[in-house]
């Protein structure tokens, strides 16, 4: 059995722990504590997020995407897959060290990804960009901490919350999608999203995108209204 390699370690904003970058062979991990944050080998659910996120901006001119969490790429390039020449994707990390490994050590997993001319890089609270726009994204895919109940930041707390989903609700096009990636299903936050405003289909996808590993959740929810 091949040992795991600590490469580098990245504290999170607001006190929200440490992230460790581990790798064996070809394999990277990252890692909150004893929890397994992410993992090269399972990108099913994530890809998922930006494919079921894209079917429903076919037919729209020049889309803008907003990611929230760049992690390993999975999303991001499973949408840049889908989408077409004239898409403008962002994607906003908190943690500036996970964009360095992007571009160093994961350079092989992100391989011509992060040059792609409609991708450019937020370091940065996706909250932020969130609460700043108006109409001004036709999808804003988040994939932040572990879905609405988060483990590393709690600020993560307020994309989720009804001021939240109201701030995301006023940055979309009308007809926009927000979709989220969880580790679980709730409840609470489908009521949520309904009482926000959107049209909610939740949806469960796998790890490794197949009827194999842990079974995630995916809220595709459809702004209504303008």
């Amino acid at each position: 059995m091949i040992p795991w390699v600590l490469l580098d370690t990245a504290k999170i904003p607001s006190d929200g722990g440490e992230l460790r970058l581990k790798r064996r062979g070809a394999e990277f991990s990252i890692m909150l504590g004893s929890n397994e944050l992410m993992n090269s080998r399972l990108s099913g659910s994530e890809e998922a997020l930006a494919r079921l996120s894209c079917l429903k901006l076919q037919g729209r001119e020049r889309p803008r995407i907003l990611i929230g969490g760049l992690g390993m790429g999975f999303t991001l390039r499973a949408a840049l897959a889908e989408l077409g020449p004239d898409a403008q994707i962002t994607v906003a990390e908190l943690v500036p060290a996970v964009v360095t490994w992007a571009r160093g050590p994961m350079a092989e997993v992100f391989g011509e990804s992060l040059a792609d001319p409609r991708v450019s890089i937020f370091e940065g609270d996706v909250g932020s960009l969130i609460r700043s726009r108006r109409s001004a994204y036709d999808a804003i895919l988040l994939d932040v901490d572990n879905g609405p109940e988060g483990l590393t930041c709690q600020t993560n707390d307020s994309l989720y919350n009804l001021s939240g989903l109201g701030s995301a609700r006023a940055a979309l096009t009308p007809g926009g999608v927000f979709a989220v990636w969880s580790s679980a299903p709730n409840k609470a936050f489908t009521q949520q999203l309904r009482k926000s405003g959107f049209k909610v289909d939740e949806v469960g996808a796998r790890a490794h995108g197949t009827r194999r590993g842990a079974r995630h959740t995916i809220w595709i929810a459809t702004k209504q209204g303008r």
